[in-house]
């Protein structure tokens, strides 16, 4: 691997550093120093690539969630029909919840920051519109922004849960949600 000044991936691996170290740390503990020790590049690498700790965070948090949204895709792209897609989002719900602990802390500290310096709004309002675009293949935009505001929901109550509810709870849940509201097949 390449790592000296033409190394091509550097920003990227800037990127992923910044958001391990949130995940790991909060965005409290990221510095320009400690992303760079963590990317293994030199500490003028994050300047040189970014504007500054603002643009970094901002970029690293865009990427993640376009990742995120990347998922809805590959749940809700599939379905055929409206129960079809209430599995999906359950699978989703399930998936979600039970795996990487380090996504739930990025969704959290986003959420964190961005209820806190307004700046980071735009990022979560995209993600928002990501997500239920993809909703909005199978619901209509009222049922599609109930459902969205209950996946996270859901997705949170069973990570942190000592007994998480199953999947049972979940589909009759989504069923409720989307059986007012919807779109025909």
């Amino acid at each position: 691997m390449a790592t000296g000044h033409t190394d091509p991936r550097r920003r990227e691996r800037i990127l992923a550093a910044a958001l391990d170290l949130i995940a790991d740390e909060g965005v409290a503990g990221v510095s320009h120093r400690r992303i760079a020790a963590r990317a293994g590049v030199p500490l003028g690498s994050t300047t040189y690539h970014f504007s500054g700790m603002d643009e970094l965070l901002r970029e690293a948090f865009r990427h993640f969630s376009d990742r995120m949204v990347a998922l809805f895709d590959a749940y809700l792209a599939p379905p055929a029909d409206r129960e079809e897609a209430r599995a999906a989002v359950t699978d989703l719900v399930h998936a979600l919840s039970e795996g990487s602990p380090r996504d739930l802390v990025l969704t959290q500290e986003l959420y964190t920051l961005a209820a806190r310096r307004p700046a980071y709004r735009e990022l979560t309002q995209e993600w928002t519109a990501g997500s239920r675009t993809h909703l909005e293949k199978h619901f209509d935009p009222a049922t599609a922004r109930q459902l969205d505001a209950l996946i996270e929901g859901l997705i949170l109550h069973r990570a942190l849960a000592r007994e998480p509810h199953d999947r049972a709870l979940t589909l009759d849940a989504v069923t409720r949600i989307t059986t007012a509201g919807r779109k025909n097949p």
